[in-house]
């Protein structure tokens, strides 16, 4: 019976006309948030001249939303399948799109910064429920595949759009418009939710909750973030990393105990034991730190050593959206006919031979050959990749536990976009500061160059390390087993 009940979904999600359409809408949101994430810091220097921020607190307008992003994804997704997934998913808009709101209205640093905090709240809230709600949506195997290749391609190119229209806004009404641009997006989003997307949660005969557990994760992740934003201003060995290091290792061995021994835990330490699920998510922090690292020292490069405008850099990094959105529409083919290893390992060498690349870079470089053909090549491996570990990350999962599935995939890469920056800033400026030593007089664009140089080494390394971790994946996807009668009636539409 319970088979058949299973069917009766999977046909019914086959069937709904409605899912391609719900398909464009979830992809619109995770867009706009990628969108934000990445236009802002074309931004920073407007905001700080605006509303009066010194140098060392500008960085928070972007450390603020990463904390809360972060720290706050796997409390998201898992409140996704207790709560209902639409419900959270326009809750998840709501807060975003009324934070883009005030962000716009901010009248001094605080109000900003708060603004912020809450905006990544939304985010966090909104990304992984709408992950969630795909991998519910569309039936394990080629579909799903295919629709988590469009959600990484059109991610990939929302990323990219924010230096292609931060420039303009910027430069013309002005800076507050990145974020009011959100807002008829989001509106839109709202009213088209209850349309276009099914209510579904976990349905249990008495729903209990984890609020020992939701704090402590919440705490070590939020600690985490903290120091890996922190570590490339303070260093890796000063005591204001170490200690939200070691905070966030006493937390998570914390929540760890709580699970374990929770009748109803936020995370069934169950779901942990899945070598396809631990290894994607591994792999996912690795494609974080190659794609947020990458382009991040990339930008640094051109509008600091080759005088590009953030216009300029825009229309040039054009060729990464590109080629991640190729990668992943290949990737999402590559992974039913080659399997998850094959794939995840051709898209981790990809990234590691666009690194390399673009560790050629010199002072007097151009676009062609410096820049073009390692940033597409790195756009290729991103899109291969991250679908692949994505899908990889949802085989299997049960329909009840979807939400946590996805919150721990966007918590992976989260953490990973957050290591990337601080790693390729450590190595830069190390490098940088060595160079110095060595040469008495130096050309300065020679030493950001060196700098550069190596962060993009690092980037391959970095990459290196994801690519042994690929062969640790199954050769093909696992769809999952039937359940014992009674227990996938835990998961149900509504």
């Amino acid at each position: 019976m319970e088979s058949s009940a299973s069917a009766g979904r999977a046909a019914s999600a086959v069937l709904d006309p409605r899912r391609w359409w719900a398909l464009a809408l979830l992809c619109g949101a995770f867009s706009m948030v990628l969108l934000d994430a990445t236009i802002t810091i074309v931004a920073l220097p407007s905001i700080g001249a605006d509303l009066g921020f010194s140098k060392q607190d500008l960085q928070w307008v972007l450390s603020a939303y990463a904390l809360t992003f972060g720290g706050l994804l796997l409390l998201g997704g898992r409140a996704a399948d207790l709560l209902g997934r639409r419900r959270v998913f326009m809750a998840g808009v709501l807060f975003f799109t009324a934070a883009s709101l005030m962000c716009g209205l901010a009248w001094s640093p605080a109000a900003l910064l708060a603004a912020r905090m809450v905006q990544g709240a939304g985010a966090a809230i909104m990304t992984p429920t709408a992950l969630s709600i795909i991998s519910t949506t569309f039936t394990e195997g080629a579909e799903r595949n295919k629709a988590l290749g469009i959600w990484g391609a059109l991610g990939g190119i929302g990323a990219t759009a924010a230096w292609l229209i931060g420039g303009p806004l910027v430069d013309g009404p002005g800076w507050r418009w990145i974020f009011f641009i959100n807002i008829p997006v989001g509106l839109a989003a709202l009213a088209l939710s209850p349309v276009l997307l099914r209510e579904s949660r976990g349905s249990l005969t008495r729903r209990s909750y984890d609020p020992a557990g939701a704090l402590t994760i919440t705490g070590a992740l939020v600690l985490l973030v903290y120091a890996v934003v922190e570590a490339p201003h303070a260093a890796w060995g000063d005591v204001r990393t170490i200690l939200p290091l070691t905070g966030s290792a006493l937390l998570l061995a914390t929540f760890t105990l709580i699970e374990s021994r929770h009748h109803a835990p936020l995370v069934p330490l169950r779901i942990l034991r899945s070598r396809t699920l631990a290894v994607a998510n591994a792999v996912t922090v690795l494609i974080g730190t190659v794609a947020v690292g990458v382009p991040f020292i990339l930008t640094l490069y051109a509008q600091q050593v080759l005088g590009y405008s953030a216009l300029k850099f825009g229309v040039s990094s054009v060729v990464l959206a590109v080629g991640a959105t190729a990668g992943a529409i290949a990737g999402q083919a590559a992974v039913g006919k080659a399997g998850f290893r094959p794939a995840a390992a051709a898209g981790m060498a990809l990234m590691g031979a666009g690194s390399l690349v673009l560790a050629q870079v010199s002072a007097s470089g151009s676009y062609f050959p410096d820049i073009f053909f390692g940033l597409f090549l790195c756009g290729l491996g991103i899109g291969l990749t991250f679908v692949t570990a994505t899908v990889a990350a949802l085989a299997g999962v049960a329909e009840r536990e979807a939400g946590l599935a996805s919150g721990l995939s966007n918590t992976a890469l989260q953490i990973g976009s957050a290591l990337g920056v601080a790693i390729a800033t450590t190595v830069a400026v190390s490098r940088s500061h060595d160079f110095i030593a060595a040469h008495a007089a130096t050309n300065p664009l020679v030493v950001l160059t060196e700098g550069y140089q190596s962060a993009f080494v690092a980037c391959a390394a970095l990459a290196g390390i994801g690519l042994a971790l690929t062969l640790l994946l199954p050769g093909r996807p696992r769809h999952r087993r039937s359940q014992p009668a009674g227990s996938e009636a835990l998961g149900r539409h509504r």
